[in-house]
């Protein structure tokens, strides 16, 4: 560390209570989420559903976060980002009950739009947390270190999968435990937590996406991978003769690549510039597109879905580095409702988008269909850095 770098800490230095229990919360939060994707999709699969109505089903969850996220800002400032995270946190265990209970499409569909729609108010409120209490001379390695760490969450949700199956309540109990515990850590630190940012004019979310199209851009394609990946892989692998346990076992690769490469793509972010960064990672993720289908059979595939996990949710990381090196106050708030927001439309559009080119143009449809979303971003970024 530098005397300079030293300096600016002592000026700033970092609440690292507050900090570990907001990264707590949202870990233990990943955990069930990353669980219930993967385990909804292979029991829609076993009972014979077609990859499009699968991919449609995965897509009530962000169309969940797309309804709530207008209205994030003014709870949080009403009724304040704790007590919302802990209502939030204790109302997704009955829901994810109701889930277990019922075991059918249709009546899946308004409940995971719900889940979707109590989930995303946790997520806003402790990214704001945590940008808004983050050093500015440290942005990259903390909001790497607090990526690798939930993704790290939701790597234990598939192979949570792996050790206690795929059928009847086991995994489903995993999932409710999960969210009950997100409730009662934000309890636990509640006193330690920040208030919401008040500073500045007040932004709505509608007028973030006025502000930084480009940002939300690639938190929708960030999102479009993550959850087409989630939702469908196991249609995708299902094409190539795999069981349900090896699929499990590389989707547990593509998120652990998540979790082990943020701090890394962080310290580049700081190096290099962000947008630089997420300029790499979009090239690496159009180069995994062209490579999996290639390498599925084959050891290779191993690093290449590790890697590919990495950049992909890279993208993601480099936004929020963005967010907080561009936005303060009220706008910061209303950022990471948009990014809840942008994170739901490449949620709702990808997947389901994707299980209709699997049908269409068979298994090459899901590497093809995000493949092509990234080449929108990367052309994009490099336009930006050309007229810069």
């Amino acid at each position: 560390m530098t005397a300079e770098s030293t300096t600016l800490t002592q000026r700033n230095p970092i609440p690292w209570a507050a900090m570990a229990g907001i990264i707590a919360t949202i870990t233990v939060f990943a955990v069930a989420q990353g669980l219930t994707y993967p385990l909804l999709s292979f029991i829609l699969e076993r009972q014979g559903t077609a990859p499009g109505l699968i991919g449609f089903s995965a897509a009530m969850t962000p169309l969940g976060f797309i309804v709530s996220s207008p209205f994030i800002p003014a709870l949080a400032r009403r009724a304040g980002g704790a007590r919302l995270a802990i209502l939030c946190s204790f109302l997704t265990a009955p829901t994810l009950f109701a889930i277990a209970w019922t075991q059918d499409i249709w009546a899946w569909m308004p409940l995971r739009f719900l889940l979707g729609f109590l989930a995303n108010p946790l997520y806003v409120i402790s990214e704001t947390w945590l940008i808004s209490i983050t050093p500015p001379q440290r942005r990259g390695r903390i909001m790497g270190l607090y990526s690798s760490i939930v993704s790290g969450g939701f790597a234990v949700g598939p192979l949570s999968l792996g050790l206690v199956g795929t059928e009847g309540w086991p995994p489903f109990m995993i999932g409710i435990a999960a969210f009950l515990l997100c409730g009662l850590t934000v309890l636990a630190v509640v006193r330690r937590l920040p208030s919401m940012p008040h500073e500045g004019e007040v932004t709505s979310v509608g007028g973030f996406f006025a502000l930084s199209p480009l940002l939300l851009f690639a938190v929708f394609t960030a999102a479009a991978f993550e959850q087409t990946l989630l939702a469908l892989f196991a249609v995708f692998g299902a094409a190539f003769g795999s069981a349900e346990e090896h699929i499990a076992s590389l989707l547990t690769c593509f998120i652990a690549g998540n979790a082990v490469l943020q701090i890394l793509l962080g310290r580049l972010a700081e190096r290099f510039g962000s947008t630089r960064t997420m300029l790499f990672c979009v090239l690496v993720c159009l180069a995994g597109c062209l490579l999996l289908a290639p390498t599925f059979n084959s050891w290779l595939i191993w690093p290449l879905v590790f890697v590919w996990g990495g950049v992909s949710f890279g993208i993601y990381t480099m936004s929020l580095i963005q967010l907080g090196e561009r936005f303060t106050g009220h706008a910061l708030i209303a950022g990471n409702a948009a990014f809840a927001l942008a994170w739901g439309l490449g949620g709702i559009f990808g997947s389901p988008a994707t299980g209709l080119a699997m049908q269409l143009i068979g298994h090459h449809g899901l590497p093809s269909s995000l493949g092509l979303l990234c080449c929108v971003l990367a052309v994009f970024l490099m336009a930006q850095r050309w007229r810069a």
